[in-house]
């Protein structure tokens, strides 16, 4: 190495800096996870190694790999050290000197909004590291990479900038050196570092040790029988493999024996992890062959609609001598896939039918996610449909599809719902109107898949879906309690000159305009026609730039409404053909249902102009 190369220095990310603000001032009440964090770095680094040595054996550690920790209470540090992977310069830049950036922004976001437990937040977005500045006035990282000759060392104080340097270490991995600050003085002392050791690293599958002796049982946790592991061994297994800091909403280890062995201890979180929605999309449970660590984000290990699921597969029948890429097409891995998958969609339906409140929470954070698999997985779409559950107008709480269809009220044939992106703005669109008068249940779904998954299942049940934004309302076969007096009784407007009227006047910027049978206490309302596009999916596709032109479509009009009756005498006057109020009221009521359906009107301009005219008109003739 050359001697010319001098120290370096470099900037944090902007928005590193800003966290490690944060950190400085004691971001958690609870500071010893710090050390979990870096023991936790340490295990993934040793685990990287091992792998690696599997296909270079001249990367093949001297030593049985280990976890060091060294401290000294007189000059108040504290060292934690691996024989790992390590780094090189490159990897220090990018690994010390960032946060990835899905996880920047939703860390920052959090913090504003201030809407996450504190404790949570290092973890929940992925810059466990960063914990360090906690309790150091500054911290050095010696690190040198297997296979590479060069070693580096690291250092920052953790106010805006670090600094890298040529300097020497015998073997590869790393050592993390934290100078402890005046009030963190305890972690330099041994019976403190054995608590924590106990309390958070017991179950890491390399030893933790504290001069020549092992802290923790350096047992990998998946193979011991589940009646000998407690729910704290659980959760802290979870924390540790994840780098998380929430509870586990729920655990599942299971042990297949027969044709082919494998154990799989999977973690659904309490909390969304903050790349959830990432359009990679990426596994976070870890595949191991025989306790030997292979790959975090093997795609074919789970399908992506259980993306949210943390944890580790370990199998001993797949091979261990052959690359990521090859492993990712053998077909035993697929057949793990097929029984893992079936064994998690099983577990979740126990909690949904014993558990429905819990499983509500799952359902919250989770279930956009698990709706995709109602597109992508044909094979076990029945399953997947049987544990989705939406939001509906009708009882508190979330309905599945099968409580729907119990629901249902005599003469009823369809299973109605309405999309968009906001249920609590779903449930006071004017289309509902006419189903909460009957008392006509309607789901209302507002994740964009929805619309996606419903190109796929048309029915449930033997009953269609049907959406109450597109074609006409089959309210009449629907028969309640109230109706037996009133079969007869209409309060219905002749509106048929002032269809004629409207119609006229917007020409083919709507499809048709008909009297409704939805509407009950709004006048106007817009649906799509059977057999076109429904309303919200035309959205989504021109939010897209899958779609440049909608199709025209009905505007319905309310003939109980008073507006509309008014109206309605209006247009059947001899005049009407050249009644300027009537014409500027046609183009109002289409604006005003756009702007239920939250579009903007055709011209705003001529919406300004349009209403002033219309409501001086009112207050002159109300003189």
């Amino acid at each position: 190495m050359s001697e010319t190369i001098d120290k370096e220095t470099f900037s944090f990310q902007t928005e590193v800096g800003q966290l490690l603000e944060i950190v400085a001032g004691s971001l958690y009440s609870n500071r010893e996870v710090f050390l979990r964090e870096l023991v936790s770095n340490a295990s993934d680094a040793c685990d990287k190694l091992r792998y690696a040595a599997l296909t270079d054996a001249s990367l093949a550690p001297s030593q049985d790999l280990a976890i060091t920790l060294e401290f000294d209470t007189r000059a108040k540090t504290l060292s934690i050290s691996d024989n790992g992977i390590g780094m090189n310069h490159a990897d220090l830049l990018e690994t010390l000197g960032t946060i990835a950036k899905s996880g920047t922004g939703a860390f920052m976001e959090a913090l504003k909004a201030d809407e996450v437990d504190a404790p949570g937040l290092i973890g929940q977005f992925g810059v466990g590291f960063y914990s360090a500045f906690m309790v150091s006035t500054k911290v050095d990282v010696l690190t040198r990479k297997a296979g590479e000759d060069e070693a580096w060392l690291w250092s920052s104080d953790g106010k805006g900038s670090f600094t890298i340097e040529p300097a020497q270490r015998e073997t590869s991995g790393t050592t993390v050196t934290l100078h402890l600050k005046k009030d963190a003085k305890e972690f330099a002392e041994d019976a403190r570092i054995r608590h924590i050791i106990k309390t958070y690293s017991e179950h890491i599958s390399f030893p933790v040790k504290l001069g020549d002796e092992t802290l923790n049982a350096a047992e990998a946790l998946w193979t011991r029988p589940t009646k000998d592991i407690t729910k704290e061994q659980y959760t802290e297994f979870y924390r540790h493999s994840s780098h998380a800091f929430d509870e586990p909403w729920h655990v599942m280890h299971n042990k297949v024996e027969g044709t082919l062995n494998h154990t799989s201890l999977l973690f659904v979180p309490t909390a969304q992890p903050f790349d959830l929605f990432d359009a990679e999309r990426k596994s976070h449970v870890k595949l191991f062959v025989n306790r030997v660590f292979i790959s975090e984000t093997t795609k074919d290990l789970l399908p992506a609609y259980l993306r949210f699921l943390r944890g580790i597969v370990d199998s001993q029948d797949l091979s261990l001598n052959v690359s990521r890429e090859m492993l990712q097409s053998d077909p035993k891995l697929a057949k793990i896939k097929s029984q893992v998958t079936k064994k998690v969609l099983s577990e979740l339906k126990k909690k949904a039918t014993k558990e429905p409140e819990d499983y509500a929470k799952f359902w919250n954070n989770f279930g956009a996610v698990l709706k995709e698999g109602l597109v992508e997985d044909a094979a076990l779409r029945d399953r997947i449909v049987e544990i989705c559950r939406f939001a509906s107008t009708g009882e508190v709480g979330l309905a599945s599809l099968s409580d729907y269809v119990s629901r249902m009220k005599e003469g009823q044939d369809a299973i109605f719902y309405i999309a968009g992106e906001d249920a609590a703005k779903l449930a006071q669109s004017p289309h509902l109107e006419g189903f909460k008068a009957k008392g006509v249940e309607v789901l209302l779904l507002s994740d964009n898949v929805d619309e996606f998954w419903l190109q796929h299942i048309t029915e449930f049940d033997g009953k269609p879906l049907k959406s109450i934004t597109r074609g006409a309302a089959d309210l009449d076969e629907i028969k309640t309690g109230e109706d037996a007096n009133e079969e007869d009784k209409s309060d219905d407007a002749d509106l048929a000159d002032l269809i004629a009227a409207i119609k006229e006047e917007l020409g083919e910027t709507v499809k048709d305009v008909r009297p409704s049978k939805r509407l009950t206490d709004s006048p106007v309302c817009l649906i799509a026609d059977e057999g076109d596009m429904d309303v919200n999916l035309e959205r989504l596709l021109k939010r897209h730039g899958q779609l440049e032109h909608g199709m025209p479509r009905v505007l319905e009009l309310n003939p109980t409404h008073a507006m509309i009756t008014t109206l309605a005498e209006r247009a059947q006057a001899e005049s009407a053909s050249d009644d300027t109020l009537l014409k500027d009221a046609a183009h109002l009521l289409l604006d005003q249902a756009r702007i239920v359906e939250g579009e903007n009107p055709t011209d705003p301009s001529e919406f300004a102009r349009r209403l002033g005219t219309v409501m001086e008109r009112a207050f002159t003739t109300s003189q």
